[in-house]
């Protein structure tokens, strides 16, 4: 007779997270803002009156899970289906069966995993079957609903967003998936609470993350007859290097560089170096956060500094010289530098409102005696008559208007008293002063 052997069980060959998947809300972890007692989605689970849904989260946090658990409470046909793979054949296939279901009296709840992969097209072919209740759609996204979801079809979904698991939860899940005989219940695994919690660190908030490495350093652990010890030295091996969530065509390319700039501006060094460490050791282009940088030396510096544009180039110079990932000290230098520079944003505000004018008075001429005049021609029309050259001037000025007429006067610079940028406003103000104690009116005509 053949001893039993532990894997005989054909559910024990199956991966820890799917053998892990809970049944119910009593075992689900995490996203308590939406389950728990009293709160809108667990009270709609509680009463079986499910809308369409968008689960919008990161990997790993209960999106599949929870819509197979509300398939469950609501005794609802669960049709599971993979943007992926699927196609329009697919879709109108699956509405069919859907609509045949309803006219039986069947719920149908339709998961689409990774919503966001269907183009229009395909989006649009969910509607008519969603007003009319054929289905109940739930769709799952790593990505911004407001973006990658037509908005007609959002229109008739509610949206809810899944958070990342807290590392308290995920450690819990840890724990479970030790004691527990569907996990690693039925064999004798040492491990300590303070390795789990490096495992459910290095998870980043993916559950799905968190157990696959601990099925990998159980499986790679010391067996010492019917005990499994997993050492230090094991763990160090399987989480040596964190894969940061991070999609640089997605929302978080986004989220992260607006941290690195906001951190900037707000004058926080220690807080843009790591959105900055986050973003290159995730993969980031350095020359994308490079041209941000020199961007942020106009915007958020300008003249309060202008040192912060030479190093802000340079920054990206030797940027493309060296490359990753010897260059990130020296977009950290710059990143410091701009940091903890005075700001000002007097440029960035005198471009825009100088921009919205040269967009809403395009015929706006350039005055005659500003203009150039290299033939006889323009010099007859007029062109640079009553130019008033500045050199000749004892103060190295003149009374000269050089915007269009319905413009003159208009000031768009007003400088700051941060950095260097207040010795530009004296000067300014004295430019300014004289121009007004010495105006002798319009050019000659």
């Amino acid at each position: 007779m053949e001893q039993e052997s532990l894997f005989d069980d054909r559910r024990m060959t199956s991966p820890l997270a799917s053998r892990l998947r809970p049944e119910n809300l009593g075992k689900f972890v995490g996203q308590t803002h939406l389950l728990g007692e009293g709160k809108v989605l667990r009270q709609m689970i509680d009463q079986d009156q499910i809308p369409s849904m968008i689960f919008w989260g990161p990997p790993g946090v209960g999106k599949t899970t929870l819509a197979r658990i509300i398939a469950g409470g609501t005794h609802a046909i669960f049709i599971d289906f993979s943007a992926v793979t699927s196609g329009i054949r697919e879709i109108k296939e699956v509405m069919v069966k859907a609509e045949n279901n309803r006219r039986m009296g069947e719920k149908t709840i339709l998961f689409i995993d990774e919503i966001h992969r269907f183009n229009k097209a395909q989006q649009d072919a969910f509607l008519p079957f969603v007003e009319k209740g054929s289905i109940i759609l739930i769709g799952a996204t790593t990505e911004n609903p407001s973006f990658e979801i037509n908005s007609a079809l959002l229109s008739r979904a509610k949206v809810f967003v899944l958070h990342a698991l807290s590392e308290e939860d995920m450690t819990r899940l840890l724990r479970n998936a030790v004691d527990d005989p569907a996990g690693f219940g039925k064999q004798k695994v040492r491990i300590g609470d303070e390795m789990l919690a490096v495992i459910a660190a290095f998870a980043n908030g993916d559950a799905r993350a968190a157990l696959n490495t601990l099925e990998m350093v159980v499986l790679n652990g010391v067996r010492e007859g019917d005990v499994t010890t997993v050492t230090r030295e094991i763990l160090e091996q399987c989480v040596s290097r964190k894969s940061l969530l991070y999609d640089k065509n997605g929302e978080e390319h986004y989220n992260l560089i607006s941290a690195l700039h906001k951190s900037m501006r707000n004058s926080e060094p220690d807080a843009s170096i790591y959105w900055l460490a986050r973003m290159l050791e995730a993969g980031e282009d350095p020359l994308y956060v490079a041209r941000r940088i020199v961007r942020f030396a106009s915007e958020d510096v300008g003249m309060a500094d202008s040192r912060a544009l030479e190093i802000a180039v340079a920054a990206y110079q030797a940027s493309h010289f060296i490359g990753m990932p010897e260059c990130g000290v020296i977009l950290a230098h710059a990143v410091v530098y701009l940091a903890v520079a005075p700001k000002s944003n007097a440029v960035y505000t005198a471009y825009g409102s100088a921009k919205k004018d040269a967009l809403e008075m395009l015929a706006e001429p350039v005055p005659l005696h500003i203009r150039n005049a290299p033939t006889k021609l323009m010099k007859e029309l007029g062109y640079g008559k009553g130019y008033k050259y500045a050199h000749d001037g004892e103060e190295k000025l003149t009374d000269m208007e050089c915007m269009p007429e319905s413009l003159a006067g208009r000031k768009y610079y007003h400088p700051t008293d941060q950095g260097t940028e207040a010795k530009v406003g004296e000067r300014l103000a004295q430019i300014r002063k004289w121009r007004a104690e010495n105006k002798t009116g319009p050019a000659e005509k």
